[in-house]
């Protein structure tokens, strides 16, 4: 293991904080990827994964949260999309419709092999998310009631 001195200048502070925070998050990704791999980033790696839900049905509540589950699933990716001032729903079924890697390239609006292109997750962040989307899901599933605050536009 080496060790690296990264040096950044910025205009004002705030810039140069934005700067040290982006540049945290590169080390913490290339450290996760550097344990687990990576996979297609863009969300496409979630989608390919929903497609092992597909050999599942179910005639009572659990068709609902398998539904839910599903949905979830495709969330990553619809709102890359939407971010990019795209339809979500159109490029997720689109890229649904493919296989591999073949994703949506938000940076240049362009479908494509986003391992090819650079565009990737570390695989622990992306297995990390989902499972602890799945215990807090679990635990709003089992937690008899809920105290939320409301937002100034439901009053």
């Amino acid at each position: 293991a080496g060790v690296a001195v990264v040096r950044m200048g910025a205009a004002t502070e705030i810039e140069m904080k934005e700067r040290k925070d982006r540049v945290e998050d590169a080390l913490h990704a290339v450290r996760a990827a550097a344990a687990e791999g990576v996979v297609a980033g863009g969300g496409v790696a979630l989608i390919r994964a929903g497609s092992a839900l597909d050999s599942l049905s179910f005639d009572d509540e659990r068709a609902h949260g398998l539904k839910v589950l599903r949905r979830a699933i495709e969330a990553p990716l619809r709102q890359i999309a939407e971010n990019a001032g795209e339809e979500g729903s159109v490029i997720v079924e689109h890229v649904r419709n493919q296989s591999g890697n073949f994703g949506y390239n938000a940076a240049t609006g362009v479908m494509s092999d986003l391992m090819e292109v650079g565009v990737l997750d570390p695989t622990k962040v992306v297995r990390v998310a989902l499972t602890n989307a799945a215990s807090v899901a679990t635990m709003l599933l089992t937690t008899e009631c809920a105290i939320v605050e409301s937002s100034d536009e439901a009053n």
